[in-house]
């Protein structure tokens, strides 16, 4: 059996109500002036001092970052100054103390002539009756 085209029940229709219009807040006003630019056309410049002290501050900002910066980097600097400081002195200690030892004084003074006292040191001991 051949299907015939039939009617179908007409649905329910929704009436779909317009939005109000949202209110426009002075913030998203004053957005749409600056980035349109109107701002400064206009003779209302109540937002120019405004952006002129964030314009400042972001200046401090950028400023106090630079200088943040450079101060670590300066500190870094000193810090491995100190480092290889701290190592020549190590350095410089333990060669000292090689070259202090009385062995090492013999054998350099050997060289010019001078031989090392081998026989013990005598005392004198002095009574004194009064």
């Amino acid at each position: 059996m051949p299907k015939s085209n039939t009617i179908k029940p007409q649905e329910s229709v929704v009436e779909v109500k317009p939005k109000a219009p949202a209110k426009k807040t002075r913030f998203g006003k004053t957005t749409k002036e600056i980035l349109g630019g109107d701002f400064l056309s206009s003779n209302t410049y109540t937002i120019l001092p405004y952006l002129l002290f964030m314009a400042f501050l972001a200046f401090i900002y950028i400023a106090n970052n630079y200088l943040a910066e450079n101060k670590i980097r300066e500190s870094n600097k000193l810090r491995r100054e100190v480092k290889e400081l701290r190592y020549e002195y190590i350095s410089a200690k333990s060669k000292l103390t090689q070259i202090e030892k009385q062995s090492q004084i013999s054998k350099r003074l050997e060289k010019s002539g001078i031989k090392e006292n081998t026989e013990p040191i005598k005392t004198i001991i002095i009574n004194s009756k009064d």
